[in-house]
């Protein structure tokens, strides 16, 4: 697992197949048996867990260490790791902890180490494959998680309830916009984009947010959208 293999298997770098309904699998690198919409073209399966850990470890790592204030800037750097693969649900922990490190660092009155073992819990329960299948890309999700742990929202709270609610539907809307099929750097991006903006705009804290981002990973993307992706080279 420790090099990030073209395509989107960890153990032999083909492609993934999806099937509509759910089957059990067994992960090769754990053993755990689950149900699963998803395996590589030879049947090869890895579970969230272990597809993850190492990403996680890595997010939580930089996360921890940067002074940045910029959340775009702090995800390229997480990304260029070798256990960032191109799609995955690292993803959906990746979001939030650059959001929170980037509100921390601007401003944000938080205590980041909590935060993002917050970030880390939650978002860790979010499954691969809910962009397709649930209707509700992971990446965009992070981000109501995010706004949750900034504001303190829980499911009896008015104001940050409704903010967390309404960051995650600009997140998804502006995700859906640009269309499938899915990239976690993609939608990462946007993700970050419209939380960063809700931020601004609802909390006052401004984060150091590029104008342009250039993404430098669509050679690892089979599916990359090329030049209708607004972060294509």
């Amino acid at each position: 697992m420790s090099e990030r293999k073209r395509g989107a298997c960890l153990v032999c770098g083909e492609n993934l197949t999806y099937y509509p309904k759910a089957v059990e699998m067994e992960c090769v690198f754990c053993g755990k048996k689950e149900l699963s919409h998803a395996s590589c073209e030879k049947g090869h399966y890895v579970c969230d867990a272990c597809h993850a850990k190492k990403g996680i470890e890595v997010i939580m790592e930089i996360c921890q260490k940067t002074n940045s204030k910029n959340p775009v800037e702090i995800a390229r750097k997480i990304m260029e790791d070798p256990y960032i693969y191109m799609h995955g649900p690292e993803h959906h922990v990746m979001v939030g902890a650059v959001l929170l490190t980037a509100y921390r660092n601007s401003g944000g009155d938080i205590d980041l180490k909590e935060a993002l073992e917050e970030m880390k819990e939650r978002g860790s329960q979010i499954p691969g494959g809910v962009c397709g299948f649930w209707g509700c890309c992971g990446a965009g999700v992070s981000t109501g998680i995010y706004m949750s742990i900034v504001t303190g929202a829980t499911p009896l709270a008015g104001r940050s309830w409704g903010l967390a609610n309404r960051t995650t539907a600009k997140a998804l809307e502006a995700i859906g916009e640009l269309g499938g099929p899915r990239c976690c750097k993609r939608d990462t991006f946007t993700a970050i984009r419209k939380a960063a903006e809700m931020t601004a705009k609802e909390l006052g804290i401004e984060m150091d947010c590029p104008a342009e981002i250039v993404c430098a990973f669509s050679e690892e993307n089979q599916q990359c959208l090329k030049k209708a992706c607004p972060y294509h080279r």
